[in-house]
């Protein structure tokens, strides 16, 4: 019993002195520092004394020149080791006594000539008995590439045996070519890369992932973030620089900040206080004190790298900061290269309160080929507190793994970085042969004056245009809004008035003057105003004798502006379809950017789901909006030569005219898909947060499945009757669609449904209705559905509504994933976009006889809808001395059910007919093969 205490005594103590020596930094070996090239002893500015490499005891034999740098520059951080250099022509290796274990190796070049060297030659490799750390390297265009005097390379490898062994190589491929080292840095640390928690993201959720205690590491960046650069002399112990992160973040910088005077940081027994010193915890950057700023873009760091490695990366976290003292106030989420690392990251949670240092560690594999970008991006958590949407980092470190055997060895090296382009400069005094050119010498002086008299044309041509802006143009004096020059407009003076010439469509649509869209406003009268968007004011406007018209006019303070203008007038003015709202002109006058479009008398969708006086819509017409917005959403994904992708799908964008038909509108952030080739556009992330798919959040990468995420909040919107985000819920609640999700996973869907639809939806229609709706917003595109299956499902579920969910047996209902549709979807369109200025009608039936698209389909009934498909201009194409389409290019999709039809012989004669007039058809019958068409 005494000696099992005694044993458990001792055990204890060796676990303290253990962790008091990792808290103290200290090490079995103490650091070598060799001054390559030197024979004396010298202290570099820290204070810190190097040896020479020739006089020290660590290399009795070293071999090679040794030789003083050519010149000095500027930006060195210290004399030592740099002004001197050990030059090798042939392979060397030094072999450098230390105890076995991990240790930082640092590399110092200084690439400047060293006598008969020229430094456009040194080519060579670097590696350690069994890892490669440098291949063909090149320090001058390494150091011309990131714009520095000098490089510090910096790996952590192990070393087994009492020696390690370096070897300094000359390239075997280079003529001339030489190795060279100026100074050689040995630090012992402990094993300060392995971490309990270190996960690997693979772009699902982040796996597990296990750091082999052996692999070798290069440092590829320490960044101070939010505070100064930290030299090594005041690093925690390992003699580290860390850099500030300035030169590295993109786009919005948010704010830095420094703790508060009254905190103490402090290290925890998961966080050694050498883990990184207290000046990098004790300052950081957030996004900044505004939250609904902060959810429009992503904190974000960009951060070249060698491709076709791993990286460990390690984020550094303390809260400095009050008010930020507790759980879920600030909250937000790491991406890396645009996928999720870590979702709800909360500081507080992390490191158990504010003052209190963390980290956390990802692995991630790099494609490619060269040097690619690393993209790190922080962005809130909407179910954090609202007042609080926000991030915050303070440190970061990046590290390169090894990789697999190469020629035996591991390997850390990657590709000499590329030369920054220069523009070619010509010297116009030199001729070819080196000699001045008189030639040459007349030619620049023409240039010269040539451009001189542009430059003073252009300048005079500048000010008239000025002085004839009006002053009621709506642009500012000092020029901040010039839409015109976006357009390539050209303005001619004629007879003391401005006539314009513009590359907008005006042949589709129509031109509109600024004095005639001020006469349809009355002068922009507040009495006449419809409402607010992200691009301007909205006004009822009064054109041609009393057709009513919504104008949109732009406020030059939007954040949508001259692009979104141009993109919505090409799109909608080669674009007509009945569920797509109808572009009538624009006006661009006076530097206006004003849009015409039809008046939809019933406004917005939302505007008759919640926050309104409005009576709630019945179930009903619910479901015919939902299917009307789907069918205008499918006809852009399918129904034009180039896909469409909306990119902007809410409840404000579905318009509603005076007959309650569905209509989607504002197409400023649209863009055209992919082509066959490929299943996304890689593009800057636009939309509406609440609607915005969170693929494409994560990647930049476009799709039509975007829409129908988008849409399938739509559909939960219309069924909850509340909005996408409400951050003054509880945070589970704030966002709908993660909401809906979370209830129909547990079957409380049915309670969270607008109140006015409780008892009101048929069963089996709710079903269907809510199945589609889970689909839309799953979180991979993969596995959402297409705008066509989302259209056949609401289809279905309005029939199953009618019918009260008794549907005929000799149905078999289809699923979002069958490409055949128990439900005749009839459709018939041009390839080609209209042109004219009227709508071109696109027919789709259901199995309940009505033709939603259609405007002369209501009232029909299954027994006369084959006779109501409709031609683009409105004939029919049914049996009856009809006219027929004549169109090449129309395509008639009729599935499965043959229900619709008055008899199988309207089929077979519809089949004759189109065989006869060339229709491009095809038609499938599961049970009657023989109606098969081809074209």
């Amino acid at each position: 019993m005494a000696f099992s205490v005694l044993l458990v005594t001792l055990t204890l103590l060796a676990l303290v002195s253990l962790a008091v020596a990792a808290g103290n930094s200290s090490t079995a070996s103490t650091p070598i520092l060799l001054n390559c090239g030197a024979s004396t002893r010298n202290n570099d500015d820290s204070g810190r004394t190097w040896d020479g490499d020739s006089a020290s005891n660590s290399t009795p034999s070293v071999k090679g020149v040794a030789l003083t740098a050519s010149k000095q520059h500027s930006s060195l951080p210290s004399i030592v080791p740099f002004m001197t250099a050990r030059i090798f022509t042939s392979n060397y290796t030094y072999s450098i006594p230390v105890s076995p274990g991990r240790m930082f190796l640092r590399l110092y070049f200084y690439p400047v000539d060293y006598e008969n060297y020229t430094v456009p030659n040194a080519y060579f490799s670097v590696s350690t008995t069994d890892l490669v750390l440098l291949n063909e390297f090149n320090a001058s265009q390494t150091a011309q590439a990131i714009s520095s005097a000098y490089l510090v390379r910096e790996f952590s490898v192990i070393v087994s045996t009492s020696s390690l062994d370096l070897t300094f190589a000359p390239s075997a491929h280079q003529n001339g070519s030489y190795a060279f080292v100026n100074g050689i840095e040995i630090v012992p640390t402990p094993d300060i890369f392995t971490a309990p928690d270190t996960r690997f993201v693979t772009g699902g959720s982040p796996d597990p992932f296990t750091f082999d205690p052996s692999t070798g590491v290069q440092t590829m960046y320490r960044l101070n973030v939010g505070g100064n650069a930290i030299s090594r002399k005041d690093d925690s112990g390992f003699y580290r620089s860390w850099d500030n992160d300035s030169p590295y973040i993109f786009g919005g910088s948010g704010v830095v900040f420094s703790r508060d005077p009254n905190l103490t940081i402090s290290y925890t027994s998961q966080v050694p206080n050498y883990t990184a010193p207290v000046d990098v915890y004790g300052t950081a950057r957030s996004m900044g004190p505004t939250a609904q700023i902060n959810l429009n873009y992503n904190l974000t760091w960009i951060l070249p790298v060698d491709a076709g490695f791993s990286y460990l990366l390690r984020f550094h976290f303390c809260e400095i900061q009050y008010p930020i003292t507790k759980v879920n106030q600030r909250s937000f989420f790491i991406y890396i290269n645009n996928q999720t690392a870590q979702q709800q990251m909360d500081v507080i949670v992390w490191s158990g309160g504010i003052g209190r240092t963390a980290f956390t560690d990802y692995v991630i594999l790099t494609a490619g080929s060269g040097q690619v970008d690393m993209w790190i991006a922080l962005h809130p958590d909407l179910s954090s507190r609202p007042e609080y949407f926000d991030a915050i980092l303070n440190g970061l470190e990046v590290f390169k793994l090894q990789d697999l055997q190469v020629s035996g060895l591991k390997n850390l090296a990657g590709l000499n970085p590329p030369l920054p382009q220069k523009p070619d400069v010509i010297n116009p005094t030199e001729a070819p042969g080196g000699g001045k050119s008189k030639g040459a010498l007349i030619g620049g002086a023409v240039g010269g004056f040539t451009v001189l008299l542009i430059v003073c044309f252009g300048v005079c041509i500048i000010c008239r245009r000025k002085k004839k802006i009006p002053k009621d143009s709506g642009k500012s004096e000092d020029g901040h809004w010039t839409p015109l020059t976006d357009y390539s407009r050209s303005r001619s003076t004629v007879s003391g008035t401005t006539a314009t010439t513009s590359t907008l469509p005006s042949n589709l649509c129509r031109h509109f003057s600024f004095s005639e869209v001020q006469t349809a406003t009355n002068n922009f009268d507040q009495a006449f105003l419809l409402g607010k968007g992200g691009f301007g004011n909205v006004y009822l406007g009064e054109i041609d004798s009393g057709t009513k018209v919504a104008i949109k006019r732009c406020n030059p303070m939007s954040e949508q502006g001259v692009h979104e203008f141009q993109t919505e007038i090409e799109m909608l003015s080669k674009l007509r379809h009945r569920h797509l709202v109808s572009l009538i002109g624009y006006c661009e006058d006076r530097s206006e950017m004003i849009l015409v479009y039809d008046y939809m008398a019933h406004g917005t969708l939302r505007e008759h789901l919640y926050n309104t006086k409005n009576p709630p819509l019945s179930w009903k017409q619910r479901l015919e909006i939902c299917i009307g917005a789907a069918r205008g959403l499918y006809y852009l994904h399918t129904g034009v030569k180039e896909t469409i992708i909306h990119r902007d799908v809410k409840t404000t964008n579905i318009l509603l005219d005076h007959k309650w038909v569905a209509k989607v509108s504002d197409f400023g952030l649209s863009k055209t898909g992919p082509n066959v080739d490929n299943t996304h556009v890689s593009t800057v992330v636009k939309g509406s947060f609440g609607y915005l798919d969170p693929e494409y959040f994560r990647r930049q990468q476009l799709s039509e499945k975007s829409d129908v995420y988008s849409f399938g909040v739509v559909l939960f919107e219309v069924l909850c009757a509340r909005p996408a985000l409400s951050p003054s819920l509880p945070k589970e609640q704030v966002s709908l669609a993660d909401w809906a999700l979370r209830c129909q996973k547990k079957g409380t869907l049915g309670q969270i449904i607008d109140p006015c639809l409780q008892g009101k939806i048929a069963p089996q229609c709710f079903i269907k209705f809510a199945e589609t709706a889970q689909k839309c917003v799953a979180d991979h595109s993969i596995d959402r559905p297409s705008m066509g299956d989302v259209l056949w499902n609401l289809e279905f579920a309005l029939q199953l509504q009618e019918s009260d969910g008794d549907i005929s047996s000799s149905l078999t209902e289809g699923t979002l994933s069958s490409g055949a549709s128990p439900l005749v979807m009839t459709r018939l369109q041009s390839d080609e976009p209209s042109t004219d200025s009227t709508t071109t009608t696109t027919t789709t039936m259901s199995i309940t006889g009505r033709s939603i698209t259609s405007v002369e389909s209501d009232g029909l009934t299954p027994s006369t809808v084959f006779s109501q498909i409709m031609h683009p201009d409105g004939s029919s194409l049914a049996s009856g001395g009809a006219k027929y389409c004549t169109r090449k290019h129309c395509a008639v999709w009729v599935m499965k059910n043959l229900l619709i039809f008055s008899d199988i012989h309207s089929a077979i004669k519809l089949r004759s007919k189109a065989v006869g007039h060339e229709i491009k058809t095809s038609i499938q019958f599961a049970k009657y093969p023989s109606l098969f068409i081809t074209a």
